[in-house]
């Protein structure tokens, strides 16, 4: 059966913080109901707790590291959810389910097979 992830977008908040408590009960209602083609998932802190990570040279190069995100934007990502469905219709169906395309976005992208 195809996977999906769907890459949350909204805005950059802690979902920690209790003033996000409303909202996450909203994602842990998501979880419930779409717990039959769940396969994975995690809400991600801040942006400012980022590192980004690069390699000059290439393979074996110098490994360069950053604080913080990769660019400023309205909207961050913080969080996705891997998805088993039949097919990508049937992933959208959930991805709209999700609290993020409320207020923000949900990108969905089929992932590649691999071998495990």
């Amino acid at each position: 059966m195809p996977s999906y992830v769907a890459l949350t977008y909204t805005r950059d908040v802690d979902w920690t913080a209790p003033e996000q408590a409303a909202e996450m009960a909203e994602y842990q209602e998501f979880g419930r109901d779409a717990e039959a083609v769940i396969r994975g998932g995690a809400a991600l802190y801040p942006t400012q707790t980022a590192t980004t990570v690069r390699v000059t040279g290439g393979k074996g190069g110098d490994i360069v590291i950053g604080d913080g995100p990769y660019a400023e934007t309205k909207e961050a990502l913080t969080g996705f959810y891997l998805l088993e469905c039949d097919s990508l219709d049937e992933a959208i169906r959930h991805a709209a389910a999700i609290p993020a395309a409320w207020n923000g976005v949900v990108e969905v992208r089929p992932t590649v097979p691999t071998l495990m």
